[in-house]
């Protein structure tokens, strides 16, 4: 349990906005009652299986795929040599791509879209449409299509799950309104207003567009509010990727066990996507999986969430952070309580990484990697570092016992492939100017 001077010591260290590492004391603790179960996991991957005939009849990128939305697993133990004064770091590195996740170009993907299908469904059962003998693909057949313009789905994002959202709901023919913060990435506006999604923008930051999405859904009548703060489809669409990237693991000859552990480093802003990934995987690996954070310095909402505790909500203006950083999927003043909660047992820890370190990443991952990455997808890049590197990394280690030579590292890189080319450039240029 945080105690209130441990609280009082966490918030003071993050208000100085230097990057830091914190490790979880109350990992391990029981789950609550209402936790999701393996059951609705598995239902959520069956639902993505199903609807994979009905993805590739959407999509014509997906064709190939026969409709499976996943992204590769590569080796990249290029990473355990970022530090550029020292040896390489010991065991084994992975990039997981869900910066090549298609169609959204992002994690996103995966949560988003299944909470679209999940709807698609519910509506089309609800109007008597589903289930049909041509299954699934029957929810893009001009009848059911005909029923969802009828309807509307909308949703609040800073970018990404907007463009999952948006790109998937319009694809399917409902009304789709993804609401955004003015300052939100003009591109990723573009190209939903190109895909027929009509973008409402808002002064204020990434809550104030979601307040105001989820306000106006409430007095629209047939319409759907995606909420990435309290939405459990999204939560568990995160978590059915697990099982995808355990048999990517199985495929690599990646062992698993008390004396072979995975490290996996995933941003986080809200916290769904991270926390719905590493639900999923403690499902299927237990203590052998270590799920580290990483969050912007100005926006460590689901750190500042968790060293609080669960009696009070609390935000990063609350300790006098801006929440302004160029990580703009991470730009997230405040945590999502579904998520905090249920992390609190599971998290191994969260470090915070400045926007400089970011671009920095970038580079690298661009001249070492060959690798295209927007800011945020780079956040995961040191968690290695701090965890063998840092007093209180170092700490964590020596008491799990790990032979580390036997350890597995994942970096999550979560978006970065749709970002155009001008903008990549820029990208390319800051890392440059900070190196």
């Amino acid at each position: 349990m945080t105690t209130t001077k441990d609280m009082a010591y966490w918030h003071g260290a993050l208000a100085t906005r230097n990057p830091l590492l914190w490790v979880n004391p109350r990992k391990g603790e029981a789950l609550p009652s209402d936790a999701p179960a393996q059951e609705d996991i598995s239902e959520a991957f069956d639902r993505l299986t199903r609807c994979e005939p009905l993805m590739a009849k959407l999509f014509p990128e997906l064709r190939e795929s026969l409709g499976k939305i996943e992204s590769p697993l590569f080796a990249s133990d290029s990473l355990l040599g970022m530090e550029q004064d020292g040896a390489p770091l010991p065991g084994k590195c992975f990039l997981k791509r869900d910066d090549l996740l298609p169609i959204a170009g992002s994690i996103k993907a995966r949560g988003g879209f299944h909470e679209v299908l999940d709807y698609a469904e519910q509506v089309a059962r609800d109007a008597g449409l589903f289930p049909s003998p041509d299954g699934y693909r029957a929810l893009a057949s001009e009848v059911c299509r005909s029923v969802f313009a009828e309807h509307k789905v909308a949703v609040g994002s800073t970018g990404n799950l907007g463009l999952s959202i948006g790109i998937m709901a319009a694809a399917l023919g409902f009304q789709t309104v993804v609401h955004m913060s003015t300052d939100a990435k003009a591109w990723k506006k573009d190209r939903l207003r190109q895909q027929g999604v009509e973008v409402v923008e808002h002064e204020g930051d990434y809550a104030q567009a979601v307040a105001a999405g989820r306000d106006e859904a409430r007095r629209t009548p047939r319409c759907h509010f995606v909420d990435d703060e309290h939405s459990m489809r999204l939560f568990l669409g995160y978590a059915a990727s697990a099982r995808y990237f355990a048999a990517q693991l199985r495929a690599e000859q990646v062992t698993v066990g008390p004396q072979d552990p995975l490290f996996v480093y995933i941003p986080c802003g809200v916290g769904g996507a991270p926390g719905g990934v590493t639900y999923g995987l403690k499902q299927i690996f237990g203590d052998n999986v270590h799920c580290f954070f990483a969050e912007p310095v100005e926006s460590p909402c689901m750190l500042l969430q968790l060293v609080t505790g669960e009696d009070r909500s609390i935000s990063v203006y609350d300790i006098g952070l801006s929440n302004i950083t160029d990580a703009d999927g991470l730009a997230v003043g405040q945590a999502s309580r579904l998520v905090s909660r249920l992390m609190t047992g599971l998290v191994s820890g969260i470090f915070t990484v400045d926007d400089a370190s970011l671009y920095r990443n970038l580079l690298f991952a661009d001249e070492h990697l060959g690798v295209q990455l927007e800011p945020s997808a780079t956040a995961g890049m040191g968690g290695m570092r701090w965890l063998m590197m840092s007093d209180a990394g170092q700490a964590y280690v020596r008491e799990q016992g790990f032979d580390m030579r036997r350890a597995s590292h994942v970096v999550w890189t979560t978006g970065g492939s749709l970002v155009p080319e001008a903008e990549y450039r820029r990208f390319i240029e800051m890392g440059h100017a900070l190196r």
